[in-house]
């Protein structure tokens, strides 16, 4: 699922069966400026939908918006832990999230 600016990520259905927030938020393609708001949003709606751990995809690239991701999160009230994903999840370019 890319996201582009002005397109939000709720309204899909979460292989998990929680309606409205994906398990999943895909950050490809979007610049530190684009990604910051949705990441918080993300969040916060992700924990209201009862999720309980979150996948958030940044890609590898130059490494910027890993870097990013993971301050923010550090930073985020809602998050307990984070951690870099296995090679089965995205290995550097995901990182998963336990709210």
């Amino acid at each position: 699922m890319k996201h582009k600016p002005g397109i939000d990520y709720q309204g899909r259905i979460d292989p998990a069966g929680k309606a409205g927030v994906n398990s999943e938020l895909d950050l490809h393609a979007l610049t530190v400026d684009e990604a910051l708001p949705i990441i918080h949003g993300y969040l916060n709606d992700a924990c209201l939908a009862g999720l309980k751990e979150v996948r958030i995809v940044h890609g590898k690239g130059t490494g910027a918006l890993r870097q990013v991701v993971m301050r923010e999160l550090k930073r985020h009230p809602l998050v307990k832990s984070f951690r870099t994903g296995n090679r089965f999840e995205g290995s550097t370019g995901a990182t998963i999230v336990e709210l």
